[in-house]
C-alpha cells in the first residue's frame, strides 16, 4: 500500500517532486549527446545542492540581460519583441553550449506591452521613464500602504490588496478602490454586477483582460523557449519565486524609509503584520509548487543585510519569519535557494540552521572563505566574482578570481561557481567562457 503524503519523509517527498526533473516528461532530445548532457548537469547539481563532491565545480554564469546585446540587440526590444528575447537567449546559449550548467532563462524580461497596458506605477522601463540605452528596469519605491493602514491589511488582507493596493500600483485599475468591500458579496452575490454599470469599472477590468491577453502571448513564446533548451540538453530549475516576509512590506507597502520608520515607532504592529505574511506565504508557496510540479523557491533577500539593520533587528523582524517559512518549505520537501543580496557576514552564524543539501545561499558581497567555514557543511554555497570584475576586467582577471574562489569553497563539494551579482553589460564574451575553463582547469574532483 502506498505511503500517502503526510507518511512520507521529507526526503522521500523531495524525491516525488524532482521526478519530473531528473527525467523530464514529453520531452524529446534533440540528440544523444543532449540527452547526455542533460543527464550530467542534472547529476551535477543534485550532488551539488545536497553538499556533495560532484564531477566538477558546476558553473553558473552571471549573464543577466547580456544575451540581448551578445545578439546585436537592447534590453528595449527584448521587451516588446518576444521572438527576438527568446532567439538571442538561444543563441547565447547554443554559442556557450559547453560553458554552463543551469541557465537563467528571459522570464525576467516582464513584456513592455504589459506594463504599458496596466500603467505599471512600481517600475520604469526603456521609453517609460528611463533612456533607450539602459538595461534592465527600475524599481520605484514607494509608500504604497501608508503607516496607520495596518490594522486595515491585517483585518481583510484580500479586500486591502483588491480594493487599496492594486489601484495604487496599476494605474488602469485605479477605479477598483471603488468597487465595493468583498465582504459585500457575502450572500449577496448580485452585488458583484452592480460596480460594472459604469463605464470607468469596466474600461478598468478591460485593461486586465488585455493585458492578460498579451501575457499569454508572452508565456507562451517563453515556454516554447524552456521546452526547446531541455530538449537541447539544459535543465530548467521547477520552482518559483519568494518574498522574505519583512521584505513583502519593505519593499512593497510600505518602502525601505516606512519599514525603518515603524520598526521604532510601531514594532508590534509591524511584527504582528509579518506573523500574518509568513503564514499566507508558506500556503501560497506549497500551493503554487504544487500547481507547477515543481521542487524548488528561490528568494532574493533585499533587507537582511549586514548594512540594513542591526543584528538584533535581524534577529527580531527579519530572520525569524523567513526562516519559518523555509522550514516549512523543507518538511514538505521542497528545497530552497536564497541570493543574499549585499554583505552576509554578521549573519552566517544564523543562516546555517538546517538539515545538511537541503537550502543554497548565492552570495553578493559576502566573505566566501567565513561563509564555506561556518555554513558549508549544511548549505551549499554559491558565488561571486563581482561584476565589476566582469565588466571591467580581462579574461584573465576573470580566471584568476574564479580559481581562487574555486580553491577556497570547493573542497568538500557543495560550492556552484557564479557572479556576486548579474553582469549584464560585460563588453567581453571571453569572460563568461573563463568561467568554464577555470571550473575545468581547477574544480575537477
Amino acid at each position: 500500500m502506498e505511503k500517502q503524503w503526510a507518511e512520507l519523509t521529507r526526503e522521500e517527498k523531495r524525491d516525488e517532486r524532482m521526478k519530473n526533473y531528473i527525467s523530464p516528461p514529453d520531452v524529446k532530445f534533440r540528440d544523444a549527446r543532449a540527452e547526455k548532457l542533460y543527464k550530467e548537469r542534472v547529476t551535477r547539481m543534485m550532488k551539488v545542492s545536497r553538499c556533495q563532491e560532484p564531477d566538477r565545480v558546476p558553473v553558473s554564469l552571471p549573464t543577466g540581460n547580456y544575451p540581448a546585446y551578445y545578439a546585436g540587440w537592447n534590453f528595449k526590444k527584448m521587451m516588446y519583441d518576444y521572438k527576438a528575447l527568446t532567439e538571442s537567449w538561444k543563441k547565447f546559449m547554443e554559442d556557450f553550449y559547453e560553458d554552463m550548467d543551469s541557465f537563467m532563462g528571459p522570464g525576467f524580461t516582464w513584456s513592455g506591452r504589459v506594463l504599458e497596458t496596466l500603467r505599471y506605477k512600481p517600475y520604469k522601463w526603456p521609453g517609460h521613464g528611463l533612456g533607450d540605452d539602459v538595461t534592465t528596469y527600475q524599481f520605484v519605491e514607494e509608500a504604497y500602504m501608508q503607516a496607520d493602514e495596518y490594522d486595515a491589511l491585517m483585518k481583510d488582507p484580500s479586500d486591502f490588496s483588491f480594493r487599496t493596493l492594486v489601484p495604487r500600483t496599476i494605474l488602469a485599475a485605479e477605479e477598483l478602490k471603488n468597487f465595493p468591500k468583498l465582504s459585500s458579496l457575502m450572500g449577496m452575490t448580485m452585488v458583484m454586477v452592480y460596480p460594472f454599470s459604469r463605464p470607468e469599472m469596466r474600461a478598468a477590468f478591460q485593461a486586465l483582460i488585455d493585458a492578460g491577453a498579451e501575457m499569454e502571448i508572452w508565456q507562451k513564446e517563453l515556454m516554447a523557449f524552456n521546452t526547446d533548451m531541455i530538449a537541447a540538453g539544459f535543465p530548467a530549475g521547477r520552482g518559483g519565486m519568494a518574498v522574505a516576509p519583512f521584505d513583502v512590506i519593505g519593499d512593497f507597502l510600505r518602502g525601505t524609509e516606512g519599514v525603518a520608520i515603524d520598526m521604532f515607532r510601531q514594532p508590534e504592529k509591524l511584527l504582528e503584520c509579518i506573523d500574518m505574511i509568513t503564514e499566507q506565504t508558506i500556503e501560497r508557496l506549497i500551493s503554487s509548487v504544487n500547481a507547477a510540479s515543481g521542487f524548488s523557491v528561490s528568494f532574493p533577500l533585499h533587507k537582511g543585510d549586514d548594512t540594513f539593520m542591526s543584528r538584533k533587528q535581524f534577529e527580531k523582524f527579519y530572520w525569524p519569519s523567513l526562516k519559518k517559512v523555509m522550514d516549512a518549505l523543507i518538511d514538505d520537501g521542497i528545497t530552497v535557494s536564497l541570493f543574499a543580496e549585499g554583505h552576509y557576514n554578521q549573519r552566517l552564524e544564523y543562516i546555517g540552521d538546517f538539515p545538511k543539501g537541503w537550502v543554497t545561499w548565492m552570495f553578493d558581497q559576502t566573505d566566501m572563505a567565513n561563509a564555506k567555514k561556518m555554513i558549508g557543511d549544511t548549505c551549499c554555497i554559491s558565488g561571486n566574482v563581482p561584476a565589476s570584475v566582469m565588466i571591467t576586467g580581462t579574461p584573465k582577471d576573470v580566471k584568476e578570481r574564479c580559481r581562487k574562489l574555486i580553491e577556497t569553497c570547493a573542497p568538500g563539494g557543495g560550492y556552484i561557481l557564479s557572479g556576486g551579482c548579474t553582469a549584464t553589460e560585460t563588453k567581453n564574451p571571453d569572460n563568461f567562457r573563463v568561467f568554464m575553463e577555470a571550473a575545468v582547469e581547477y574544480g575537477t574532483y
